[in-house]
């Protein structure tokens, strides 16, 4: 009986391990060019803590705004480079439009 378990765990680990080295194959690999990455202090964004007003200011019209949802209401201000994430009057979030 004692035979018996030891080969089954020493075929159990030679499986595993012999298994292991194949789930790397199956990770995606994601490439991103060097010349399509933006740098965010390079953009001009609004800053976490600005008002609504202030960013109508600085960078007017949104060229789309989306909500509120949700509550604390969520809503988006969508540029043409970047989005604004704002929870009810102040900017919670910027981030870039990705390149197409």
């Amino acid at each position: 009986m004692t035979m018996k378990r030891a080969l089954a765990g020493a075929l159990a680990t030679a499986i595993i391990l012999t298994l292991t080295p194949l789930s790397g194959a199956f990770a995606e690999d994601l490439r991103v060019p060097v010349g399509s990455q933006a740098d965010r202090n390079q953009q001009s964004m609004p800053r976490t803590g600005m008002t609504q007003a202030s960013v109508r200011a600085s960078w007017g019209q949104p060229d789309s705004i989306k909500g509120p949802i949700g509550q604390p209401p969520i809503s988006q201000w969508h540029y043409g480079k970047f989005v604004v994430y704002f929870e009810g009057d102040r900017v919670i979030h910027s981030v870039l439009t990705p390149k197409r």
